[in-house]
C-alpha cells in the first residue's frame, strides 16, 4: 500500500520538458545553453567553502533540530537590520528555525499545520513553486490557484477571491519576489493579507528565497513579517518567512535556509521536526553563519545579474516583448507561437534550453496563465546568456 494521494502529484516541470524534448535532436554544432533551471551558477564565496572545511570537526556530533543559539541570534539580527523591524522583535529563541533549504521547509509546513478533516483549501500563486501544489495535496488539502496576469502586473488578485475559499484556507502560500515572474508584493497587499488570515483563521507561509536579488538598491522587496510589525502584530501570528542561501548566496548545494515567525507555529514545527529527523549538520551551520553576516557578496551577486539582463534586453529587446522583472533571475516574455513548440523548436534548431510557461502553472478560471510564455533563467555566465539570447533572436527572426 501506498499513499494514494500520490497520484495526484503531476510530472514535475522539468520531467515534462524531457518528455517534450523526446525523439529529437539538437545541432550538434551548436553547444547546449541552458536557461531552463533556476539553478545559480555564479560562484559560491570563499568565506563560505572556507567554514564549512574549517568546521568539518563538528561531525563528530549530533546537531539539535533547533540550531545553534550562534546561528539563530545571527539570523534575528539580519532579519532585524534588513526588514526594519523593532528591536528586540524577532527572539532567537521563540521565533526562527534553521531548515535545510526552503524547498523541504516549504513541503512541511503543509504537513504540520493542514487538518485534513475539514475539507481544506492551500491559496497559491499561479503559476507556482510545484512544491506548493504538492505540499497541499500531500496533506490532504486542494489547491485553489490564483492568476498571475499582465493585466495585474502579475499580482495575484486576492481580492477577486470568494470569501467561501477563505473560510476554508489553512495555507496560503506566498511567492514574493515571485518565480517566474519577479513581481513584488507592496507592504499594503501584504498588511490586507495579514488582515484576511487573523479573520478567517489561516497561516501565511511567504516564500522570499529571492527577496536578496532585486535591482534597485533603494527600493528592496518588502517582507511579510515587516508588514506584521508595522501593523503592530504580536509575535507574528499566523506568520512564517522561509529564506534561504541558495539564491542570495549562490550557495544551492549548501541547502541551507531558516524559517522565522510566530511563535507557537514555530514551537509546532519544531516537534514536527524533531520527529522528522531533518537536523542542519554543524559545519553547515557554520558557514550559515557566515553568509548571513555578509552583505558585500550579495551586493557583487546583483550586479552580475544587472549586467545580464542589461545584456540579454538589449539583444532580445527588439525580438520580443520584454522589460526586466522588479527582482529575481528570470524573465517571462510572451512567445510569438504556443510556449511548448517555441521551446521545442529552439532546442532541435538553436540547442537552447527554455522551460514552456504553461509547465508552471495550471489552469483556473478558464485560462492557464503560463501559456503562451516561456521562462528563461539568467543564471549562467554572462557570455553564455547573450549567446543564448542571440540564438533566441536568430530563431525568433526565422519563423
Amino acid at each position: 500500500m501506498i499513499n494514494p494521494d500520490l497520484n495526484q502529484l503531476q510530472p514535475y516541470p522539468f520531467e515534462r520538458l524531457a518528455q517534450l524534448f523526446k525523439g529529437t535532436a539538437p545541432p550538434s554544432s551548436k553547444s547546449p545553453l541552458a536557461l531552463s533551471i533556476g539553478e545559480p551558477k555564479h560562484a559560491t564565496p570563499g568565506l563560505i567553502v572556507e567554514a564549512v572545511i574549517s568546521h568539518l570537526h563538528g561531525l563528530a556530533t549530533y546537531p539539535t533540530t533547533r540550531g545553534t543559539a550562534a546561528f539563530r541570534e545571527t539570523i534575528a539580527a539580519w532579519l532585524t537590520g534588513r526588514f526594519h523591524l523593532p528591536a528586540g522583535a524577532v527572539d532567537p529563541e521563540r521565533h526562527i528555525l534553521p531548515v535545510n533549504g526552503t524547498r523541504e521547509a516549504l513541503f512541511a509546513i503543509a504537513q504540520c499545520t493542514i487538518d485534513p478533516s475539514k475539507a481544506p483549501l492551500v491559496v497559491m500563486p499561479n503559476p507556482f513553486y510545484q512544491i506548493y501544489e504538492g505540499a497541499a495535496l500531500l496533506a490532504g488539502a486542494q489547491p485553489y490557484y490564483v492568476n498571475c496576469t499582465a493585466e495585474n502586473h502579475f499580482i495575484p488578485d486576492y481580492r477577486a477571491v470568494p470569501q467561501q475559499v477563505w473560510q476554508r484556507c489553512q495555507l496560503l502560500y506566498l511567492c514574493s519576489p515571485g518565480n517566474p515572474t519577479g513581481a513584488i508584493l507592496d507592504l499594503e497587499t501584504l498588511t490586507e493579507l495579514i488582515e484576511l488570515a487573523q479573520r478567517f483563521d489561516f497561516i501565511i507561509a511567504a516564500d522570499e528565497c529571492y527577496s536578496e536579488i532585486y535591482f534597485d538598491e533603494n527600493a528592496l522587496p518588502p517582507g511579510l513579517l515587516q508588514a506584521a510589525a508595522q501593523s503592530g502584530l504580536n509575535d507574528f501570528h499566523r506568520c512564517l518567512v522561509f529564506h534561504s542561501l541558495s539564491k542570495r548566496s549562490n550557495a544551492p548545494g549548501l541547502r541551507s535556509g531558516f524559517v522565522a515567525g510566530d511563535s507557537q507555529l514555530i514551537g509546532q514545527f519544531l516537534r514536527y521536526r524533531t520527529y522528522h529527523g531533518c537536523a542542519m549538520p554543524p559545519p553547515t551551520q557554520a558557514a550559515s553563519i557566515a553568509a548571513w553576516n555578509d552583505e558585500h557578496h550579495v551586493v557583487e551577486n546583483r550586479h552580475r545579474y544587472r549586467e545580464k539582463f542589461a545584456a540579454v534586453l538589449d539583444v532580445l529587446g527588439s525580438a520580443l516583448p520584454l522589460s526586466p522583472p522588479m527582482a529575481g533571475f528570470y524573465l517571462w516574455p510572451e512567445t510569438p507561437i504556443p510556449d511548448t513548440d517555441f521551446a521545442r523548436r529552439l532546442y532541435q534548431q538553436e540547442n537552447v534550453l527554455v522551460l514552456p510557461g504553461r509547465f508552471l502553472a495550471r489552469e483556473a478560471n478558464g485560462a492557464n496563465p503560463g501559456e503562451q510564455r516561456i521562462r528563461l533563467a539568467l543564471v549562467a555566465p554572462l557570455d553564455e546568456c547573450v549567446e543564448a539570447a542571440w540564438r533566441i533572436r536568430n530563431f525568433i527572426n526565422a519563423i
